[in-house]
């Protein structure tokens, strides 16, 4: 059994033992039989990825993301309200060229559900502490990512006087690079990276395992050190209302950025997930 495989099933047996754990049960609440699924929501992410290769072994990591919704009166306009400013750093060490482990801190700005409304802050901070497992494969010319995330959250909401409450979120996901113009993902590559994630989570105040499925499905060209890439994402999962699901239609647009600061650097032709 190769090393992708084995932490793979290493991987997949750590996100259930985390979910289903009796330390991380919810509270007994009532959840209705029948669902709920409110009308679509849209929203528009930016967002700018930065990697810097410092050493054989280490690189920096860095997510930036600009992100607006809609307006409260209108579903479809995408961009009517702030949504959140996102900041997310880490350390990459890379234990070989198709597993790489990523550590560090993601601080989230989430703004107001209702501008102008007094009964809520127009900004709250929520502090994340995040680890990945990043496993790659080829298959022909197709790269396949598989993503472990967790992520350690305290979150509020915006309500005022509201309480930081911690969570976990255990995120799982797939995405296939599929090279358009040339034989692999090289320069000047035209792409297209469909992907599927998965979240979970647990706390005492969870009411539902489940969080949120993401079916993405974007578009892209590298040049040089940029990748520029987005496309459409659609998104389904329960609100905190129990019985009731929202889903949305999200536009992303991406670039990321990669430097290579060793003295011998090799052309950058490996495959990130986004």
């Amino acid at each position: 059994m190769n090393l992708i495989v084995r932490l793979g099933l290493i991987g997949i047996g750590f996100f259930i033992f985390f979910i289903f754990n009796p330390v991380y049960s919810q509270e007994e609440i009532f959840v209705p039989t029948e669902k709920t699924n409110l009308p679509a929501t849209t929203e528009l992410w930016n967002g700018l990825y930065l990697k810097l290769r410092m050493t054989e072994k280490w690189w920096w990591y860095q997510e930036t993301h600009y992100r607006r919704k809609n307006s409260l009166d209108n579903r479809s306009d995408f961009v009517g309200r702030m949504g959140q400013i996102y900041n997310r750093f880490g350390f990459t060490y890379l234990f070989t060229d198709n597993f790489e482990v990523t550590f560090g801190p993601t601080l989230v700005w989430n703004f107001t559900p209702e501008p102008g409304n007094p009964e809520y802050l127009d900004s709250v901070l929520e502090p994340r502490f995040w680890h990945q497992w990043l496993l790659t494969q080829g298959v022909g010319s197709v790269k396949i990512l598989h993503q472990f995330r967790f992520e350690h959250r305290f979150k509020r909401s915006n309500e005022v006087g509201a309480e930081y409450l911690f969570t976990n979120r255990w995120r799982y996901k797939i995405t296939a690079y599929i090279p358009l113009n040339k034989p692999k993902m090289e320069n000047k590559t035209f792409f297209i990276a469909p992907s599927n994630e998965f979240f979970f989570q647990s706390g005492k105040h969870v009411w539902n395992i489940f969080e949120e499925n993401r079916l993405y499905t974007a578009i892209g060209y590298t040049y040089n050190n940029y990748m520029f890439f987005g496309g459409h994402m659609w998104t389904y999962g329960p609100t905190d209302t129990p019985g009731t699901y929202r889903n949305r239609h999200i536009i992303r647009l991406n670039v990321m950025y990669t430097f290579d600061f060793r003295p011998n650097r090799r052309p950058i032709t490996r495959d990130f997930a986004f």
